[in-house]
């Protein structure tokens, strides 16, 4: 089972598990977070082997993607020998949807200084097995395993994990099979049921610093949705492995009132 099949050398047609949460028509972004990372990757590793790691991952949500063909593209905005910024985009019919920048820098052992003060998450153990399908429909909801402890509204500790390879027949490393799971964060940790309020985002920024679990392990989410007044909202979330916190994520949201 796979999210997407490859059609061509940069080409990919996504199965039904990508099927979107808010449109079941419409391709859910957090698949396709992971194919631009991978194809990043890919790039990187035709052109040098070096092995820089991936520091930032940007994504801006240009439009809704349906569920046909895409495209990718990358491009080196700034090469180094250090330090890389690089840009992916995924198109559909020749126009944009997302829209990838990565800084990508040099590996360094630094175990010696290690650490950080970001508290840890409750263990399996201590989260109860959550139905997703219960608050979103789609394919790639069903697609994926849940564990959650509920702490209040808009407050959730949860453990996903997906069974489901990025694209069928090709490797993925553990940073785009993480990254491809990611944006599932913003409905972890509902404030308002979606029938009530639409809160999609418009970009998803990763910050990772240490490694991520490998494909098909669970990743942590530590979520804080917070609804401002003025129809914008955040979704911050701490992400971790089963060693600790390994990155961060943020959501900008739009709300719209469903039926205003």
């Amino acid at each position: 089972m796979a999210y997407f099949t490859a059609t061509g050398p940069d080409a990919f047609t996504p199965t039904e598990h990508v099927g979107g949460a808010w449109e079941v028509s419409e391709q859910h972004i957090a698949p396709a977070l992971g194919l631009l990372v991978r194809a990043v990757e890919a790039d990187r590793d035709a052109r040098r082997d070096d092995g820089l790691v991936l520091g930032r991952c940007s994504f801006d949500i240009l439009g809704t993607v349906p569920m046909a063909e895409v495209t990718v593209a990358v491009r080196v905005l700034r090469p180094g020998r250090t330090i890389e910024l690089v840009e992916a985009s995924l198109a559909h019919a020749g126009r944009d949807v997302v829209v990838l920048r990565a800084w990508l820098t040099r590996p360094a052992d630094t175990a010696a200084w290690a650490g950080g003060a970001l508290p840890p998450l409750p263990g399996l153990a201590e989260t109860e097995p959550f139905d997703g399908t219960g608050t979103w429909p789609g394919g790639f909801i069903r697609s994926v395993e849940i564990r959650r402890r509920l702490l209040t509204q808009g407050r959730a500790q949860c453990w996903v994990r997906s069974h489901h390879d990025l694209v069928a027949d090709r490797a993925t490393g553990p940073v785009a099979a993480t990254l491809g799971l990611v944006d599932v964060a913003n409905g972890l940790a509902t404030r308002e049921p979606p029938g009530t309020l639409a809160y999609p985002n418009l970009d998803l920024t990763a910050h990772l610093f240490g490694p991520t679990p490998a494909a098909r392990e669970w990743v942590g989410f530590d979520t804080t949705v917070t609804f401002g007044a003025g129809g914008v909202g955040l979704t911050s979330t701490v992400l971790h492995g089963a060693d600790g916190p390994f990155g961060t994520v943020a959501q900008v949201l739009t709300l719209r009132p469903v039926g205003g």
